[in-house]
């Protein structure tokens, strides 16, 4: 569904006497991305993650370089294209829950997403009360304000409007991060649910540990660039199946294996672990 080859990101920055100079936040990523898949893209802070969902989403700051390709249904994906194709084929559910309008009510603003996906005010208005009902968000938290939702119902009324946009291609920008483990599995438990009917998923995250139990494959990014794209699976006994040191890296020191160290040596090309 989404073919991203040898992606590469500049943004502007400016240094004494106004000086424009180019940072290069992503260097030759390529992955894809099927239909029925999630695809988790884990790195830490600062790997370039989010700003790789913006790039997809045609969402970059002006002035920013990219090059390489984006593909959709075979078609590539320009800014023109991006721009038709968002809120009804390509669904972004943010990482700040300030995406939110702090001053209108949850069922609203989900009929406004069902709305930008084609449907008359009344079909909209019923579709938002279902896909929130299907978030089992009742009737009174459909009618409250952001300020009035914990995090986990916040995340699960913009999940909710990405539903209801009906997009075949949605990009969940670290929806668990700041949740407790219950309000965390509903809002993951919701995005595989969302791959079981049919769409393609990007998981956005920092954390492998709670990505593997729903995701199909993984994509690792460090500083910029993919490290190794692989089957979840692989991510088993001692790492024997990942291709890279950092991977293997990342899966021993999860708290299950005890926070230990890779037993092989970091190469010299391969980033160390923060």
């Amino acid at each position: 569904m989404l073919q991203i080859n040898q992606l590469n990101l500049q943004l502007p920055h400016y240094r004494k006497w106004w000086r424009r100079e180019w940072a290069t936040c992503i260097e030759d990523v390529t992955f894809d991305v099927q239909p029925a898949e999630i695809h988790a893209v884990i790195g830490a802070s600062g790997a370039g993650k989010s700003l790789l969902a913006s790039t997809i989403m045609g969402l970059l700051p002006e002035g920013a370089k990219a090059t390489g390709q984006l593909y959709f249904d075979g078609n590539l994906l320009t800014s023109e294209h991006q721009q038709r194709l968002r809120g009804h084929q390509l669904a972004l559910i943010p990482q700040s829950l300030n995406a939110l309008d702090p001053l209108v009510r949850s069922q609203r603003q989900v009929s406004w997403a069902a709305r930008r996906a084609g449907n008359p005010h009344t079909v909209a208005w019923q579709l938002a009360r279902e896909a929130l009902s299907h978030y089992q968000l009742d009737r009174d938290a459909q009618r409250r304000y952001p300020h009035e939702l914990s995090g986990g119902m916040a995340r699960r009324v913009l999940t909710a409007m990405a539903h209801v946009s009906r997009a075949n291609l949605i990009i969940a920008d670290e929806p668990s991060v700041g949740l407790d483990p219950q309000q965390r599995n509903r809002v993951l438990a919701a995005l595989k649910a969302l791959a079981l009917e049919g769409k393609a998923v990007i998981l956005i995250t920092h954390d492998l540990r709670h990505a593997l139990p729903i995701a199909d494959r993984v994509t690792i990014m460090r500083q910029g660039r993919s490290v190794e794209t692989t089957q979840a699976s692989a991510f088993q006994g001692q790492g024997e199946q990942l291709q890279s040191t950092y991977a293997r890296a990342l899966w021993h020191a999860l708290p299950n294996n005890a926070f230990s160290t890779s037993p092989t040596r970091l190469s010299s090309k391969e980033p160390t672990l923060a």
